[in-house]
Order: structure tokens, then sequence, then C-alpha cells
């Protein structure tokens, strides 16, 4: 998979378009993580691991999925293990996307 390096354009650079597709969703959450920790990331490493972010940045991340992603995360779906990865917030975003529009449920 080739991922873009140019950024999404949007209207208000704080909230970017939403992107269609799952691997669109990791890649964005790629470009986010390497602009607010000035690092980059693999899609499958350890966030919150040794040497990562702190667990106050897990709200950040909240605000971010749910406002990027028109979502709402409550609930069970709070729980670190829907953050630790890009894999997984991309795999907990399109859970939802899909029963907000009725699609499948998990």
């Amino acid at each position: 998979m080739t991922v873009s390096s140019e950024p999404l354009k949007s209207p208000d650079p704080a909230v970017p378009e939403p992107v269609a597709t799952t691997g669109g969703v990791e890649a964005e959450l790629l470009r986010f993580l390497a602009r607010h920790t000035g690092r980059d990331w693999t899609i499958d490493a350890d966030v919150f691991g040794p040497g990562g972010l702190s667990s106050l940045f897990a709200m950040e991340l909240v605000v971010y999925l749910e406002r990027t992603y028109d979502i709402a995360i409550r609930g069970a779906d709070l729980r670190m293990d829907n953050f630790r990865t890009v894999v997984r917030m991309a795999e907990l975003v399109e859970r939802l996307r899909q029963q907000v529009s009725g699609g499948p449920r998990a």
C-alpha cells in the first residue's frame, strides 16, 4: 500500500476531511500521530508502550477520532486496548461507522 505524503486539505486544519477506507483511516492516524508527537509510527506500534504516549493523550485521540470520523466512542469502547495501535483505532472507527450506517455489527 502506498501512502501519500500530502496532507489532507480541509477548511479547518484542526479537523481533517473524513477518510473513506480503513487504509485511509490508518494513513490519517499515522499523520495525526506524527504531527502531534514529532515522530513516525508504524500501524502496529504500541503507542502507549514504553517510550510512547501518555495516557492523557488518549483523551485527545478520542476527541480527534469522534470529530474526524463523526462517531461517538462510549462505554466499553473507551478501553485503552482500542487505542494501543493505529490498526486497533482504525478497526474501532470502522466498526462504529458500520453501526451508525446500519451495517454489520461486531
